[in-house]
């Protein structure tokens, strides 16, 4: 069985890698990308909860639901890649000798105490899944880390056989494929990289306290499928064979197997471990109706939980999120601003696709607030929105980013653009320059010059054709300001807009 689930894990582990380095082109994979992220019945309870509407993806959530009551926690232990990472760092992060035990008993409550807290905050319209969600946090911690430093690797050796010139036409061809397949167009850079990197971490190196302590006694997904399993119909049963030796004790990587030798239906994950150490085979299953096992949760721990919730809900609306909400720009086809960060999921999934085209999104630190950590927003010094591109929305796991028809999103408005008269090159230099007007993708140009001349301090007469903008015709995608020649602050640059109008359109 141990074999079994190690197949298991890797195939869904290639399966996610698959997925991720696919993200580029929806219509050109069979198997949608943010499926894994869809999966997640965390993510799909709390988006129900906080924007009140079902959003119909998500339902591929109660698969999950129905495999955890019928066969345990067989996704932690056979499918969850955040699992199967944490499983391969267990071979090289050892627990620390005398903490195995307490870490495995003492704190394994403390899951489904995130896991009350982040319900009830989700009841009060504050999302908080997307941190602890291991789904979404993998993805994030792929786009921002792992991806920008495996295209690093990549695009150098391509150069360095390039400057060799050993098998050109072979290496020209595989970068072609390459680029049109899993590497972006150019190297991505991402903000928040070190804070995503230090969180991804912490969660690999808790192992020094114990075995998957992550799974043990933090992630709020855990402790979901944890409260579906205590109804299982696969149980555990022990024959007579059984000389209590504790080798199964002691070999469970979850603890879920007590003194007396009976499991834990909530915490054992179907690892396999017990069966293969088990000298007399004294283990095995039966698919049985038994009633639900009773959690060691006290009224002390809901309470807790509870204060939890409410406590970071009543911190969050004192901050107050009306003030900050003005100062960062948001895809095309985002909610409305209260709507997409109560219902945005944090994984970066928009940020990892964009990258494939004008690579302008990049997760939002405080600059919206706290409650609006990790959200996507718009960098226009960084990358622009393609005019022609729809791919955020095509891919959002839980419809923050509605999908737009492209006739829909080329007159989908997501900022204004404003010159500095101070750092323009017409404006503050009296030279002609078209850059920002060349690379304007509407029809009919959101940026026009005006001649005016101009009086130079040695008394010559320049005409000097100085731009400006149609507020009308903009949308606010940022090329102009990505394409600026001046260096530092550019010339022009995207002003955000109000998103709480009714329309975003023009």
């Amino acid at each position: 069985m141990r074999r079994f689930r190690r197949l298991s894990q890797l195939l869904f582990f290639v399966f996610f890698l698959i997925l991720f380095f696919a993200a580029r082109d929806p219509y050109k994979t069979p198997v949608p990308s943010e499926i894994f992220l869809q999966s997640s019945p965390l993510a799909a309870v709390t988006v129900f909860l906080t924007s009140r509407s079902l959003f119909a993806p998500m339902l591929l959530s109660v698969v999950v639901l129905i495999l955890s009551l019928v066969l345990g926690r067989i996704f932690c232990g056979w499918v969850c890649p955040l699992g199967t990472i944490i499983d391969a760092a267990d071979k090289f992060i050892k627990p620390k000798i005398g903490f195995m035990a307490p870490a495995g008993t003492r704190w394994k409550n403390a899951k489904f105490i995130i896991l009350i807290a982040i319900l009830i905050a989700s009841l009060f319209s504050v999302q908080w899944a997307g941190y602890f969600d291991p789904l979404a946090l993998l993805w994030r911690t792929f786009t921002v880390v792992i991806f920008p430093v495996v295209s690093f690797i990549s695009f150098t050796l391509f150069q360095l056989i390039f400057n060799i010139g050993l098998f050109e036409d072979a290496a020209y061809w595989l970068y072609d494929l390459s680029q049109k397949t899993v590497l972006p167009m150019q190297q991505p850079v991402f903000l928040q990289g070190g804070l995503i990197l230090f969180v991804f971490a912490v969660i690999l190196f808790s192992s020094t306290v114990s075995k998957r302590f992550w799974c043990r006694n933090i992630c709020p997904l855990g402790a979901l499928l944890a409260l579906v399993s205590r109804r299982r119909l696969l149980q555990h049963d022990v024959n007579s064979a059984c000389t209590a030796c504790g080798l199964c004790q002691s070999s469970c990587r979850m603890a879920a197997i007590a003194d007396d030798l009976s499991t834990s239906a909530a915490e054992c994950i179907e690892c396999g471990e017990c069966l293969d150490t088990c000298p007399e085979k004294a283990i095995h299953y039966a698919f049985r109706i038994s009633p639900p096992q009773p959690l060691d949760l006290s009224r002390r721990h809901v309470i807790q939980a509870g204060l939890l919730g409410v406590s970071g809900v009543v911190f969050g609306h004192a901050l107050g999120r009306g003030e900050k909400q003005s100062t960062v720009i948001r895809p095309p086809g985002a909610l409305q601003e209260k709507e997409f960060v109560d219902t945005c999921i944090r994984c970066l999934q928009c940020v990892k696709i964009c990258n494939s085209t004008g690579g302008c999104l990049q997760p939002t630190f405080l600059q919206a607030g706290w409650e609006a950590l990790w959200t996507p927003r718009v960098e226009p010094g960084l990358g622009y929105c393609e005019f022609d591109c729809t791919l955020c929305g095509q891919v959002c796991p839980s419809g923050a980013i509605r999908e737009l028809q492209p006739s829909e999103k080329k007159k989908t408005k997501i900022a204004r653009a404003v010159f500095d008269k101070n750092r323009c090159i017409p404006w503050a230099a009296h030279k002609d320059c078209l850059v920002c007007e060349e690379h304007c993708p509407v029809a009919d140009k959101a940026i026009k010059f005006e001649r005016r001349e101009i009086s130079t301090p040695d008394g010559d007469l320049l005409t000097v054709k100085l731009p400006y903008v149609v507020e009308e015709l903009c949308i606010g995608c940022g090329i102009c300001e990505y394409k600026c020649p001046v260096s530092g602050d550019r010339g022009i640059v995207m002003a955000p807009i109000n998103r709480d109008a009714d329309a975003f359109t023009l």
